[in-house]
């Protein structure tokens, strides 16, 4: 696990991915798929030993972790989290937007707006594939599930105007 910290603090500064966890929590929102991906294969390279799924599982032996990852990227999420300070206790990436996704729908119905069933499943499919994909964007709404759902026609028929917004919240809240 500190081998892990360490390096990850170390390469900090090298990895885009990284310095968006550690120096600009607020461009959370602007991690991709990709970027985590990348870092994934970098750390699986340079360390074999320190595979997000073997981290985990250490954690598991000597702390108390909250959830199970699905996969190896929600796994590094979840640890590069912990290890830059921002969850203190080690949490699966999923269960971190599920909660922030409540929060987010609480505060957006405490006034006028309430969600109809037909919006709160687009935002449920929103959720989960920011849980398995880290962000969402526009262009895939083009793909599984949205496409199946109607695609971006659908997303503009529930939200109008705001259909852009949303999705640009949603990042922002599910990754804080």
């Amino acid at each position: 696990m500190k081998s892990f910290t360490d390096w990850i603090t170390s390469h900090k500064d090298e990895i885009t991915a990284l310095q968006i966890f550690y120096d600009q929590p607020y461009r959370r929102r602007d991690l991709t798929f990709k970027m985590i991906r990348e870092l994934a294969d970098t750390i699986v390279a340079d360390k074999p030993t320190l595979a997000p799924l073997s981290v985990w599982r250490a954690y598991e032996l000597l702390e108390k972790v909250n959830g199970q990852p699905k996969n190896e990227l929600m796994a590094l999420v979840s640890l590069i989290r912990k290890a830059a300070g921002i969850d203190a206790v080690l949490t699966s990436y999923d269960k971190t937007v599920d909660r922030n996704f409540q929060n987010w729908v609480f505060k957006k119905q405490a006034g006028t707006l309430k969600f109809t069933e037909p919006q709160m499943q687009w935002l449920r499919m929103i959720k989960d594939h920011v849980a398995a994909s880290v962000s969402v964007a526009v262009d895939d709404l083009d793909y599984t599930p949205f496409a199946e759902n109607g695609g971006r026609g659908k997303m503009w028929q529930l939200f109008g105007n705001e259909s852009e917004s949303i999705i640009g919240e949603l990042n922002e809240a599910l990754a804080a």
